[in-house]
């Protein structure tokens, strides 16, 4: 399995932590370690003082794709979720300053959570998804709100790497990102429907 993510993909997000908007699509990729176990305890990481939140919609890939077009990109998705894409900020931050890649803020172990899986109908016109915390509402976005969409995302990703059944494309995260601490609780919502709830220990 591979995980596939997308940064800078809102423009409000993007000018949240100062980026400029890409003019492709940003694409980093996570190992199969990455994912948290279902039921899993998540435990604040001991490198970070700076933990944020990152909700997101997933895609899980149910065919082998390699070079597909725009147009039926969206036929090899079989199933959608919301998760969130961790980030050590403060990692990251150090990181960039010095030109270098982004793994050890974003790719390290449990730090991509996924919610229950809900069966993909093709259509990606108005998703709309959000996350609490503490049962207070923190993000929210819409997929009418993306730099690139679904399908521009796939073809872009799948011209590159194989997409193969069981990977996962989380598809960037709207404004409204932020710190985390040990007693908060996340929950991820897909329209009104609870897809997950995450306590940080």
């Amino acid at each position: 399995m591979k995980i596939f993510c997308v940064g800078r993909n809102y423009a409000e997000h993007a000018k949240e932590l100062g980026n400029a908007l890409p003019e492709a699509p940003v694409i980093f990729m996570k190992p199969d370690t990455a994912l948290l176990a279902p039921g899993a305890r998540f435990e604040y990481p001991s490198f970070t003082s700076d933990l944020h939140y990152e909700i997101e919609l997933v895609l899980r890939i149910g065919k082998t794709a390699k070079n597909i077009s725009a147009a039926n990109a969206l036929s090899c998705v079989d199933a959608i979720t919301v998760g969130i894409d961790f980030t050590a900020r403060d990692v990251q931050a150090g990181l960039k300053s010095k030109g270098l890649p982004w793994e050890k803020a974003k790719a390290w172990d449990n730090s991509a959570i996924i919610g229950d899986w809900k069966p993909f109908n093709g259509d990606a016109s108005e998703i709309l998804f959000s996350l609490t915390k503490n049962g207070q509402k923190a993000q929210s976005g819409t997929t009418q709100d993306m730099i690139y969409s679904f399908e521009t995302l796939l073809e872009h990703i799948s011209g590159y790497f194989t997409l193969s059944p069981g990977d996962l494309v989380y598809t960037g995260t709207p404004a409204g990102v932020g710190p985390c601490l040990p007693g908060d609780t996340l929950a991820g919502f897909l329209g009104d429907e609870k897809l997950f709830e995450l306590a940080i220990h």
